[in-house]
């Protein structure tokens, strides 16, 4: 079985969810093991042996574990079918209530956020890094919801593996464009040992994004992508060692069929 990473809050009849580690796939080299990512340039056999492997570990046939084209935006799809890898939306976020779908989410420092309505039986999963979050991708997850029948009241969300405060260095644009945005914001950085860079706290600023829409549950899972090499896959990692590309983990949630 895969080692997967699942929250309580998410543990509901009915529904199944997992954050995959990079551990017990398939590919090699910069993309050992469990590397589910259709954007990277690993070998897209061994890519879909990988995501075979996770649909397995959801209950859910291959062909149904979807992932969008992925853009940093705020943009959200309603699932209804499946779709072909070639012909991927391009999103950020998926909502849906058909049984026997699973929305699976790729990051490799940003954050997988996992959403369920215990009542409604509707399911979200989003890709917020920080232009997904600034822009709003968490908040049209929970309208994109709504709108299939869930009750915020009774939405719960989960934060997977993200990267952490201490790995994450920013110039002093990124900076002012969030304090130009609202000046409390300064509450998410604190100074670099780098004279005039700053360390941006993502997954703070992701849970006070969804604490904002009062939602019933919020959850973060407090592991940094960047931090624990053995386990998860790291953009920043690999761009700090100039690697040539990177593997993506998958979050994904499924309504059993």
């Amino acid at each position: 079985m895969l080692p997967i990473i699942t929250s309580e809050i998410l543990t509901i009849p009915g529904i199944s969810h997992a954050f995959f580690t990079r551990q017990g796939g398939v590919s090699s080299g910069l993309y050992a093991s469990l590397n589910g990512g259709q954007g990277s340039s690993d070998d897209p056999d061994l890519v879909r042996q990988n995501r075979q492997l996770m649909a397995t570990a959801l209950s859910v046939m291959p062909e149904n574990f979807l992932s969008c084209y992925q853009i940093h935006s705020a943009n959200i799809v309603t699932v209804l079918t499946p779709w072909r890898a070639s012909d991927r939306p391009r999103a950020d976020g998926m909502v849906t209530r058909q049984p026997g779908l699973a929305l699976a989410i790729g990051t490799a420092d940003c954050g997988p956020v996992l959403f369920a309505d215990n009542n409604s039986g509707v399911i979200g999963a989003c890709h917020a890094g920080w232009k997904g979050a600034f822009s709003g991708i968490l908040e049209a997850t929970i309208s994109g919801m709504e709108a299939l029948g869930a009750h915020r009241k009774n939405i719960s969300a989960v934060l997977g593996p993200t990267i952490s405060q201490n790995a994450y260095e920013v110039g002093p644009e990124f900076v002012e464009r969030f304090m130009d945005r609202d000046p409390t914001y300064h509450r998410f950085f604190v100074p670099s040992e780098k004279d005039g860079f700053s360390m941006f706290d993502l997954p703070s600023y992701i849970g006070y994004r969804v604490s904002m829409t009062e939602i019933g549950n919020f959850k973060n899972l407090g592991l940094c992508t960047y931090g624990n090499e053995q386990q998860f896959f790291s953009y920043r990692r690999t761009t700090h060692r100039k690697e040539d590309d990177y593997g993506r983990l998958i979050a994904a949630i499924a309504i059993k069929d």
